[in-house]
């Protein structure tokens, strides 16, 4: 059984979000988590609990990578808006 290129690419980029997410959740709220997790052991629901502590972990995962690996503005974007600037300085 084979899979496709592109599922491939979604379940690597699903580890990474659930990856930052996690780390992300570790540092903001370390100590908090340990109290929610020894909650969480107590519960009768955990599997769905899990389940929305996933979808969260993705959620924060991707703000992350948003947040901090989105990629640096063209550069030729970056020089059009120093000229259009220089432009608006020079008629004012």
């Amino acid at each position: 059984m084979t899979r496709e290129a592109g599922s491939r690419e979604g379940l690597e980029e699903r580890a990474v979000l659930l990856a930052a997410g996690l780390a992300d959740l570790a540092v903001s709220t370390l100590s908090t988590g340990l109290g929610a997790v020894r909650g969480l052991l107590r519960r009768s629901d955990a599997a769905e609990v899990a389940a929305e502590a996933e979808r969260d972990l993705e959620a924060r995962g991707r703000l992350v990578l948003d947040r901090y690996a989105s990629p640096p503005p063209a550069h030729l974007e970056v020089l059009a808006r120093h000229v259009l600037a220089r432009r608006a300085d020079r008629d004012v």
